[in-house]
């Protein structure tokens, strides 16, 4: 395997205890800083050249909230990796019961092309973070965001704990069947099962980050302006290819009448009026998702956009309507900057349509009526929630990221990545001495000495307490 050698190497050195001094982690988190410094100008033009992403966009989601998350880790990390005490029975009063966070191991992070700087390096904070060796590797897809990854980041990092595989499919075949002890990987569905299927042959637990189809229901109790300018940002921010991009609006026929106008305005507001010239627009990454995207329009009716041009791979920020459930465009993530508007006659009519698929990333609601953002909370299940806003949430180093069912396993962001990358281990450290008190476990057993240590380990139920 043209891996293994690597991968031993890098277990060779997280056995040596190398990673583990919280001084040795802060170096190498610090030196990532650094290369989010010293590399803007640089992540900037690559996702430029790779996705058409305007610079806006990229220092957003691709600097600044890494540099969240990695001040989030240094400000904490040292709190963090202490052990955590827990109860104990009366057998353990004078004992240590503790849970100690210890590294996996060497750990396998694969990322993808939409993001290709911030969910590379959000999990590698983590992975660092928790004491980990590591491999990344970055999309094939984005080729000069990859090119600037494997050739700049191996100089910030310590090589014999941290290394960059550049890799294909056939490649990251290969990778996979070597033994890691942690995989992380964002994607889709498809591959996330072969990613768990290889992960499985060697017992290598996983986080799997996959997205879905997220829907957006919007009732008719809302600020119309408000929704359309807040669904439209979260639709069209890099030209639709993010994961918890609102999927599908479900609203009244009503709301559709007054949300179309609503959202052809915020369109005009952002991008001008024509879309193409504008300079805060992206374009779809490759010429294969571009053919994709595209057949999609042939779904209901394009009621604002619909163009565009193959040469750029640039497709208008477009809203659909007249859908049927049963459209393509309803069967997959789009992933492009199309929004279906799919019309139901009330808030139980679309949780119903919610819940009767697939259990998306996160669920959006908009409502002046909070009973009713709280009722499609309750009712359905999702990765995450967000009321009246979107992609927000993930702005949060102290809100949980991730998926349930088919759009995820896992979760992540601030303490919750250092956690997703550490073992807690069960701790308990004896006294040598009392061995008295150890005596009623020991045979020949009897009924007292039943009692005895009934007595002293069980767990109680705590009486209830009601308030009259």
């Amino acid at each position: 395997n043209p891996y293994a050698g690597l991968v031993s190497h890098l277990r060779a050195t997280w056995l040596s205890g190398r990673t583990r001094p919280l001084e040795y982690r802060v170096a190498q988190l610090e030196a990532l800083g650094r290369f989010l410094d010293e590399k803007k100008q640089d992540i900037l033009e690559a996702t430029a050249l790779d996705m058409g992403k305007p610079p806006f966009e990229a220092e957003f989601s691709e600097i600044l909230l890494c540099k969240n998350e990695l001040h989030e880790t240094l400000n904490n990390l040292s709190h963090w990796m202490k052990d955590e005490p827990v109860e104990k029975n009366l057998v353990t009063k004078l004992d240590s019961a503790f849970i100690r966070k210890d590294p996996y191991g060497v750990v396998l992070i694969i990322a993808p092309w939409n993001y290709p700087i911030n969910l590379l390096l959000e999990p590698l904070i983590g992975a660092i973070a928790a004491g980990n060796c590591a491999i990344i590797k970055p999309s094939e897809m984005t080729k000069n965001t990859e090119r600037l990854v494997s050739e700049a980041l191996p100089s910030y990092l310590d090589k014999d704990c941290f290394a960059v595989v550049t890799a294909g499919v056939q490649e990251t075949t290969r990778l996979l069947e070597n033994k890691f002890d942690y995989i992380f990987f964002t994607g889709v569905p498809s591959v996330g099962r072969i990613i768990m299927t290889a992960a499985a042959k060697h017992l290598t637990p996983v986080t799997l980050e996959l997205g879905g189809k997220n829907p957006c229901y919007v009732s008719d109790t809302c600020q119309v302006q408000n929704v359309a300018r807040r669904v439209a940002w979260g639709r069209f921010f890099n030209a639709g290819q993010t994961c918890i991009a609102p999927d599908y609006v479900l609203c009244t026929l009503e709301m559709q009448e007054k949300l179309l106008p609503a959202l052809r305005e915020a369109i005009t507001e952002f991008y001008g009026p024509d879309p193409q010239k504008s300079p805060d627009f992206g374009r779809i990454v490759g010429d294969k998702q571009f053919q994709r995207v595209r057949a999609l329009l042939g779904s209901g009716r394009v009621a604002i956009g619909g163009q565009t041009d193959e040469k750029e791979r640039y497709i208008a920020p477009t809203v659909l309507v007249d859908l049927q459930p049963s459209d393509p465009i309803m069967q997959e993530e789009i992933f492009g900057p199309i929004l279906p508007i799919v019309t139901v006659a009330n808030v139980d009519e679309a949780i119903e349509f919610i819940t009767s698929r697939e259990r998306p990333l996160v669920v959006y609601a908009f409502s002046s009526n909070n009973k009713v953002v709280n009722q499609v909370l309750e009712r359905t299940s999702s990765g995450g929630f967000c009321g009246n806003d979107t992609l927000m949430h993930v702005t949060l180093t102290s809100l949980p990221f991730g998926g349930i069912g088919n759009s995820g396993l896992g979760r992540y962001h601030g303490k919750f990545t250092f956690e997703t990358f550490s073992h807690h281990r069960g701790c308990l450290h004896r006294n040598m001495g009392l061995e008295a008190l150890n005596t009623p476990r020991y045979p020949p057993y009897s009924q007292q000495k039943v009692t005895v240590v009934k007595a002293a380990s069980e767990v109680k139920r705590k009486a209830a307490c009601t308030l009259l």
